[in-house]
């Protein structure tokens, strides 16, 4: 039996998540992720991945995905019968792999603490510049899925993250870590995947401001 302490990580899919993982998984003992979707369940909350992308992440980290349903209403809710749910197996920490704002921290905070658990920022307040090339020095490997439109066109969907896309980001405005909502990742492959996530890009549609692709899991 580990004795390190038994955490979940608040999972996106993306490279944010990810990241916080490679920071803590050698002090923590990580089995689950945490994973919001839409009522369906057909679509994740944060970056409208399918649930089989995210599921073939989970098995290739050897965790429990544990999902919830919810609207944006009520995701507060749905996140605390998450969190119930990986405290009734034994769980005392939950990683969060937020990095700029208050709010953002906060709100983990506080929704740990209502459940009796201890909320973990282990990227909180690091420069994005520095985790971007950290990202990009670890062999893991995340796509582009979403971009804001008025910001990044539809060619920077599916496109790998890469030292050399600094340039590019800085001319145009974003951040490297994309905190202001710039883009978000999928995450493909880490030095902690068993073997990479293959994935092939279908359509790419534009809503809400943003470009986005859909990516569907090629089988084995």
């Amino acid at each position: 039996m580990s004795s390190k302490p038994r955490a979940a990580i608040s999972w996106s899919g993306g490279k944010d998540s990810c990241a916080a993982l490679h920071r803590t998984h050698a002090d923590y003992d990580v089995v689950h992720l945490i994973t919001m979707f839409d009522e369906a369940a057909e679509r994740s909350r944060s970056h409208g991945l399918r649930p089989e992308v995210l599921a073939a992440q989970a098995e290739r980290l050897g965790l429990r995905h544990t999902i919830g349903r919810c609207t944006w209403q009520t995701y507060n809710a749905a996140f605390g019968g998450a969190l119930e749910q990986v405290k009734a197996d034994g769980v005392t920490h939950v990683i969060f792999g937020d990095i700029l704002f208050d709010e953002h921290r906060r709100w983990a905070e506080q929704m740990c603490e209502a459940a009796g658990l201890t909320a973990v920022e282990p990227l909180f307040g690091s420069s994005t510049l520095a985790l971007f090339e950290e990202w990009t020095d670890s062999g893991a490997d995340a796509l582009i899925v979403t971009a804001r439109a008025e910001l990044l066109d539809q060619t920077w969907l599916g496109r790998p993250l890469r030292r050399d896309m600094l340039d590019s980001f800085t001319r145009l405005g974003v951040d490297p870590c994309g905190e202001r909502g710039e883009y978000h990742t999928v995450v493909t492959n880490s030095p902690l995947f068993s073997n990479p996530v293959l994935v092939q890009a279908g359509v790419c549609v534009q809503r809400s401001g943003c470009w986005a692709l859909d990516l569907v899991l090629c089988a084995r």
